[in-house]
């Protein structure tokens, strides 16, 4: 019964430690991904800005001099 016991509280502490270590992995996973959504965030909005850009230089260009 004493060795059964013994068994029993190493396997708990075993899966304790998986679970602590899984537990880091996902915060540092976490962490990724928001800096991740981020960095697309930035990335979106030059992207707007560089479209919007071009659709000012692309109006100015259409745009018939006066003297027509």
């Amino acid at each position: 019964m004493e060795n059964s016991i013994k068994k029993l509280q190493e396997h708990v502490t075993f899966l304790q430690h998986e679970i602590s270590q899984m537990s880091e992995e996902l915060y540092s996973q976490q962490k990724e991904v928001m800096s991740l959504k981020k960095e697309i965030l930035n990335l979106k909005k030059k992207i707007e800005a560089l479209d919007n850009g071009i659709e000012s230089s692309i109006n100015k260009e259409d745009k018939k001099p006066p003297h027509y």
